[in-house]
């Protein structure tokens, strides 16, 4: 049978054509996707490519023994390149997994399909009407294809159960597509389309999976802005006076009180050490640590200056945050707030309430003008930061009040665990 080419012909060629080129100019453009992923993209547009034109061909041009000859050709090439297109999707997904065993499959399916003319083994094109008839090992492309898709499928369900990240499920429905496609090709056959739907769904499956890898490039690009972020916070935290202040206490203790500089000196090196862990740190730690954490620093600090008192009423411990929440705005209270008090007071509690896990810190210090806190620089970059991490890393919130000459209240909200996961 011979299909013609017409309007709907080119209605669906035409778009294919113009999503196969711009697909193809796009990744040699794009600055950020990998040289790997752009090889892999490449070579499977050029496939994609070779597959419009082995349909078009091989269902336009069968008039003489020639066209006989190489409608063979056409045939056993259309079944060879789709499966090793599923392979290049599969190095998309885990490109550091062997694939000996799909390479040695898809080249078994095309030394059979391209071995047909003589054998039989896969089919056989009439010469008389050009007729495709069904060889015994006819449904070789269809069952090597389907092992590769169901191991694509496979792959991505345990990257999207490991993640829960929605966009893992892009590659799914590419797989699902496919299987799709194929199922409407087989119930077509008896009437072959200019392009199949096969062909179709794989361009179609090219875009998607790029848009996948571009979705890939964002989420790394966010934990490098997090890691960028850890750094900016921990240099924040371990400020050069901090540091010379208290050795320089350790120092004046070393004479008058050595047992005391030296439980100071192993305060500094914990406060010092969890600063460095906080840094490689990009999960949610629990509120005991952070509170272990804010207690060193608040001791070292209450040696340093006795005009200050640290107090804690902690009612909920069980939940988790960011690290590096609650120690900065303690410091913030200190540094910025108490020290010029005579009698300077700190006072750090937490609660829980229905929704969220609440933690308080007040002080009473001479408080500042919080309106222009988000605009702020200096001093109070590093409660933007927390601000920020709370958001991200957790979905809670910070707010400030501050009256001066009064003192400062913070409110840490942390949401409850299903609102978290």
């Amino acid at each position: 049978m011979r299909v013609t080419m017409n309007i709907t012909t080119l209605s669906i060629l035409a778009p294919l054509l113009l999503l196969l080129l711009g697909l193809g100019v796009t990744v040699v453009i794009d600055p950020y996707i990998q040289r790997q992923n752009r090889r892999i993209m490449l070579v499977i547009v050029a496939l994609c490519l070779s597959l419009i034109a082995q349909n078009l061909w091989e269902n336009e041009l069968f008039v003489s023994r020639s066209d006989w000859e190489l409608k063979n050709i056409l045939s056993a090439y259309g079944y060879s390149v789709r499966p090793v297109i599923l392979i290049l999707f599969l190095y998309i997904i885990e490109p550091e997994r062997k694939k000996r065993l799909a390479w040695t499959a898809a080249g078994v399916n095309a030394a059979l399909y391209f071995s047909s003319p003589v054998t039989k083994l896969c089919f056989e094109i009439r010469e008389t009407d050009f007729i495709a008839l069904r060889g015994p090992l006819w449904l070789s492309c269809t069952l090597v294809s389907g092992v590769l898709m169901l191991e694509l499928l496979t792959r991505t369900l345990i990257r999207f159960w490991e993640t829960r990240r929605l966009e893992q499920l892009i590659p799914v429905s590419v797989a699902l597509m496919i299987a799709a496609s194929v199922a409407m090709d087989m119930s077509l056959i008896a009437e072959p389309q200019a392009v199949s739907f096969l062909t179709i769904a794989i361009i179609v499956g090219s875009v998607f999976y790029y848009i996948w890898l571009h979705l890939q490039f964002v989420r790394a690009h966010e934990k490098d802005l997090m890691a960028a972020q850890r750094i900016r916070i921990m240099v924040s935290q371990i400020q050069p006076h901090f540091l010379y202040n208290t050795l320089a206490t350790i120092r004046a203790l070393c004479g008058r009180d050595p047992k005391k500089a030296e439980e100071v000196t192993e305060k500094l090196g914990r406060y010092l050490r969890q600063n460095m862990d906080s840094l490689e740190s990009e999960a949610l730690i629990p509120f005991e640590k952070e509170l272990e954490h804010t207690r060193i620093y608040t001791e070292i600090e209450m040696v340093r200056f006795e005009n200050i008192r640290v107090e804690y009423e902690i009612e909920d411990r069980d939940f988790s945050l960011p690290p590096l929440t609650v120690q900065p705005m303690v410091e913030n209270a200190i540094r910025h707030g108490v020290r010029i008090r005579k009698e300077g007071l700190v006072r750090v509690s937490t609660r829980s309430t229905e929704d969220f896990h609440e933690i308080t810190i007040r002080d009473n210090g001479m408080g500042f003008d919080a309106s222009g806190l988000d605009g702020a620089k200096g001093s109070h970059i590093g409660i933007r930061n927390v601000r920020e991490r709370l958001h991200t890393l957790c979905g809670g919130s910070l707010t400030i009040s501050s009256t001066r000459g009064e003192g400062t209240t913070v409110t840490i909200r942390i949401p409850r665990k299903e609102e978290t996961a």
